[in-house]
Order: C-alpha cells, then structure tokens, then sequence
C-alpha cells in the first residue's frame, strides 16, 4: 500500500527546504533527485525498504516543493542545502542516495564531508559524461532532455492531460503505475486549465550546464573515494532505448580506476523506471540496505 509520506521544512536563509520522510525506523537514508525530478521520485524505493528503515528525500532548490527557493543554482548551493538538511533533523551516518543528478550530487557531498554519511549509493549517475570541447552545452542539454525540458515551458488543463503527455513518453508507456501518477501530481501546481510543472527551467539549466562541465571534478571525487561504495546503471537511457545515460565502456573505464565503486547493472531498467518501477525500486531498495 502506497503511504503518504511526512512533510518537513528546513530553514534556509532565503525560505525552507521541503523535505519528504517515509517510515519510522532508526535506520536512515537521504535521497536525492534527478535535474527535473522531486523527492517524490523516491516513493517507490522508500515503500520497499524493510521496517527498520527511514526514508528522508529532498527536494532540490528550483524543483518540486523547493521550487520557490531562488537562486543561483547550481552545486555549490544543493551542497549547502543538502548538509542543511542533516544538520536540521540531527540524522547520524545516513547511508546517501542519488539517482541522476542527485547521484553528482551525492559524490561530491560524500567526497566533501566524508565522516558524515553511513554509505554512499549512486543511481544511473555519478560520473563524469564525455562532452566535446567546445560544445554548446544548452544545445547538449535540449537533445539530452527533451520532452522533460519541453513540459516546463508548456500547461495543461487537467492532471489527466499531464499523464496523457508522459503516457507517450517513449520509457514510461510501458511502465505506468501508481508510484508514477503520485510522482506526476507531485510536480503539478497552479488550476484546472493552466496547471504546469513546479520545475524551474533556470534551475535545470544552470544544474545541466554545471554536470556538462565538472568532468575533472567529478573524476577527482571518485579517485578520492575512502569508503566502498555502489553504482547502480540502466542499460537504456531517457527515451526507453538502449545505450543508457551511463554506456559499458564509461562503466569499464572508471571501474578500474576506482575499486571501491562496485558498480551493477539492473536488467529492464530505463533511466526513469530504475527508480520510478516498483521492481527495480526494490532492487535499488536492497543496495541501499546493504550499503
């Protein structure tokens, strides 16, 4: 049974943090979102949790329930708001979780403040992506995004007209759920009639052109890992199709160049439905046990 997770606001100095809390138990997660998602995203992996377990996810500045937090964006400030967090709810050692951009994200954070967090799960993100020098990184982020970027500048007149538009979208037509239709009410704000995604397009394009850029930073992060960690990839990417946002060769490359990052593929998954399907949101669950 899907559970209505706890509303949490952290204070920030410019407005609060909304943070979602599912389960009880002392053990204690943190997740974080991809570039257009929301804390919501992670409903599925908190309800396959066992008992025991806690569940804090974040929506990021510019997303979600954060989206009225101004900027700039960008890393250095999901950082600060990232530890806000911690601190505020006095969590001690929770294991770190990150799916896309959240998993950039949650490196850097462990990276930066080693002592703090139980472990370190990164999901279908995490390391450097290959970018051409000189490379128009807007135009990378448009062909990259697509129709995720094409719904922050667009509204719909009912909540049903907003799932018709994902309903086509080439990796959830196959996979729609619950988990999902929660995840999609969750990004709506505004009435019938003229309803839009609380996303920020400012926001995902100072976060975009940033994770194009931090290659080298993200290269040093992982070398400068001192604990075990995991990586979790989907061998099909944003459209549902085959190779995924993280290829085999890129996996190979920094495998050996980082052992303590286990890294391992989830078989079915897409870059959406690794986190989104109640299936692979199991799989990613038990890593994040184990982690």
């Amino acid at each position: 049974m899907q559970t209505v997770p706890a509303e949490i606001g952290v204070p920030r100095p410019d407005g609060t943090l909304r943070v979602l809390r599912w389960g009880r138990g002392p053990r204690q997660a943190l997740a974080l979102h991809g570039i257009t998602a929301s804390a919501m995203a992670w409903e599925a992996v908190a309800e396959a949790l066992p008992t025991e377990w806690s569940l804090f996810a974040v929506d990021l500045r510019g997303r979600g329930h954060s989206a009225h937090l101004p900027g700039p964006y960008g890393f250095g400030r999901h950082l600060e708001d990232v530890l806000a967090t911690v601190a505020h709810l006095e969590l001690e050692e929770p294991v770190l979780a990150g799916h896309s951009l959240g998993a950039t994200l949650a490196l850097l954070i462990a990276n930066q403040e080693p002592g703090t967090f139980g472990g370190l799960l990164l999901v279908d993100g995490g390391l450097p992506l290959p970018v051409p020098g000189g490379a128009d990184l807007d135009a990378l982020l448009d062909a990259g995004l697509g129709p995720a970027l094409v719904r922050l500048r667009e509204t719909y007149p009912s909540v049903e007209a907003y799932f018709d538009f994902w309903r086509a979208h080439p990796a959830m037509k196959d996979t729609w759920n619950g988990y999902l239709e929660d995840y999609l009410r969750y990004d709506l704000t505004g009435e019938d009639g003229v309803l839009r995604s609380r996303v920020s397009e400012q926001a995902v394009r100072a976060d975009g052109r940033e994770l194009l850029g931090s290659g080298e930073r993200l290269g040093t992060a992982l070398r400068g890992l001192t604990s075990p960690a995991r990586l979790l990839t989907a061998p099909a990417g944003m459209f549902g199709q085959p190779p995924g946002m993280l290829p085999p060769e890129l996996c190979e490359a920094w495998a050996a160049q980082v052992p303590l990052l286990a890294m391992e593929t989830v078989p079915g998954a897409n870059h959406y439905t690794i986190i989104l399907d109640p299936g692979h949101a199991a799989t990613v669950a038990r890593r994040l046990t184990e982690a």
